[in-house]
Parts: structure tokens; sequence; C-alpha cells
């Protein structure tokens, strides 16, 4: 039996590296990518595999810490849409995860995060 609990508003696969935690955003974006692919099979054993890989997912969230975009959050990233209004919004909430859990950020975009002052950023690629 699965035995998850996260009940948050949950969108970019980012990996924030301290401890290996994902932020919030990066379920809903992944949740929706295999409902499309689910929707998308044209066959019960296509439906079949979109099931399981569904479950993966939901397997993997469950098993490691998700950041939330909480209050504190929600803060930065209001303080962010007024400094840097170019940036895109779920960067900025991504970001202000991030800030707010002093945590290092894992991204290839360092264009535009690398803009934001106080964020740490890595690209391992």
């Amino acid at each position: 039996m699965l035995r998850c609990t996260f009940l948050i508003p949950i969108i970019s696969a980012f990996w924030i590296v301290e401890e290996q935690e994902r932020n919030v955003f990066s379920y809903e974006e992944q949740t929706r990518g295999w409902l499309s692919y689910l929707t998308k099979a044209r066959t019960v054993e296509g439906q079949v595999e979109a099931y399981k890989q569904l479950k993966r997912q939901l397997t993997n969230y469950c098993a490691i810490p998700i950041l939330e975009f909480d209050e504190q959050a929600a803060q930065e990233f209001q303080r962010f849409k007024a400094l840097y209004p170019r940036l895109g919004t779920m960067d900025l909430k991504i970001a202000a995860i991030a800030l707010v859990n002093q945590a290092i950020l894992l991204t290839r975009n360092s264009a535009d995060f690398g803009q934001i002052v106080g964020l740490r950023t890595e690209d391992w690629t």
C-alpha cells in the first residue's frame, strides 16, 4: 500500500541540491506530463505502461522531501516579481523556494536564475 502525505499547492523539474530535495512545482509538472502521456496512449498496453510510470513518479515523490511554496516563499516571490519583471513566474517561484530554504538550485538556466541576487545555483550539465 502506497502511503504519501503532502497536501500542498502543487510546477519544472529542478533539483534543489541540499539533501536532494525537490520543489513542489516539479511534482505538478511531472504529473501533468504523465497524465498527458496516459491520455495519448492508444492501446491498453500503452495505458498500462503510462499508469506504471505515473505510479513510479508518485512513489519517488513520496520518498523524498518536498520544499513547499509556503507563506515565506510567497512573500519572496512577490518581491522577486517587482525586482525581476522579465523573468517567468515559475522561475521566480522556484527561486523563491530555493532562497528561503537556503538551498542550492541545480539548473541549466543560469542565464535567468543567475540574475537573482543571493540565489545559489549550480549547473551540472
